[in-house]
């Protein structure tokens, strides 16, 4: 029995869906997983990414044999339930690691389609208790288990800076900063008294923004300088329209899946900051690593509340639990439970 991997093209290794899929590829070749695709890259021409992925796709089945485990990350566009049936063909299992659903924000598939397709897998690598609980119960026939928090891979060194007791607390927010994606960011600036806010990222539009000039834009910064630099306390995991909880089909969404920004912020020393009905706010609680909220109206009396030494427990967890995530732990042992059930 041999334990595979197919490797892509990754249009953009600095998104957080392509770093979370290409830290997962090197975990598992550190594990000695084989590849059985082509090496992987990171072509940006949509017909050359096509073929390259094509090909791979093609060639993957070719080395397989009976007995074999094949992981695959899905989705993987559709290709995902070809290269599940040319495996079985070959005699080999199949390990589905979901980072995405369709049938959520973005509806590209219904309920039934998705599980109809996931049920191509021998056995699911879901997201969180939350996750598999909704899977599990719109009738998906596989066995399902949890990754609990995606690692985050980097040999860059965060900062150990000692916090003066006396300063406000500084509230980062990474990712997408567009008006249609979160809204909630052109809302808050209103609600920043008692601290500050901290933006990085792309697309965000200041004319658009009330209470501008209390939000600190630091632009685009890469993910291993964002470790390295970043200039706050604590990274907020919120999505959607409104600060009064997280709404629309993104910020719905947190309820059952992982955002990549908890595991960033983490691997970047900060304690969370995260919406109290999402699913990862259990994570949060369990290993004390960050505060849950109801409503980012709550965060300035929230914060104003918070001793030293509860910030101190809460960035010294942080730290500990981003060396984790930076060794691959969470993944490595799902896919050591995956490989134990299916053999």
């Amino acid at each position: 029995m041999n334990c595979c991997y197919l490797s892509r093209n990754y249009k953009d290794l600095n998104g957080a869906g392509n770093k979370a899929k290409s830290d997962i590829e090197r975990i598992m070749s550190d594990m000695g997983f084989r590849n059985v695709g082509l090496r992987r890259t990171a072509f940006k021409n949509p017909v050359l990414a096509f073929l390259v992925t094509l090909a791979g796709v093609l060639k993957a089945p070719f080395g397989l044999r009976k007995g074999d485990i094949l992981v695959l990350q899905y989705p993987l566009k559709k290709y995902f339930s070809l290269v599940c049936g040319l495996a079985h063909l070959r005699g080999a299992k199949v390990v589905a690691i979901i980072h995405d659903l369709g049938s959520f924000r973005r509806k590209r598939l219904t309920p039934e389609k998705e599980i109809r397709r996931l049920s191509h897998a021998d056995y699911i690598i879901s997201h969180n208790a939350r996750m598999k609980a909704w899977l599990l119960g719109q009738g998906c026939p596989v066995p399902v288990d949890t990754l609990e928090i995606f690692d985050y891979l980097s040999e860059t060194r965060c900062p150990i800076a000692v916090r003066p007791a006396e300063a406000r607390y500084r509230v980062i927010y990474a990712g997408a900063l567009s008006y249609r994606k979160n809204t909630f960011l052109y809302e808050v600036g209103e609600r920043v008294r008692s601290f500050s806010f901290v933006l990085y990222g792309s697309g965000f539009d200041r004319d658009k923004a009330k209470g501008k000039e209390r939000l600190d834009y630091k632009g685009f910064v890469k993910s291993d300088e964002l470790i390295a630099t970043a200039e706050g306390d604590f990274g907020l995991v919120w999505d959607g329209f409104s600060i009064l909880t997280c709404s629309g089909d993104f910020g719905e969404y947190l309820r059952y899946n992982n955002p990549h920004k908890t595991s960033l912020y983490l691997r970047c020393g900060l304690p969370v900051i995260i919406w109290s009905q999402a699913a990862l706010a259990d994570f949060v609680r369990e290993n004390r690593v960050g505060l849950c909220v109801d409503s980012l109206e709550e965060l300035g009396v929230v914060l104003s509340a918070l001793s030293p030494e509860a910030y101190r427990e809460m960035r010294a967890n942080a730290l500990a639990m981003g060396e984790r995530l930076a060794g691959g732990y969470y993944c490595r042992r799902a896919l050591e439970r995956a490989v134990a059930f299916l053999s």
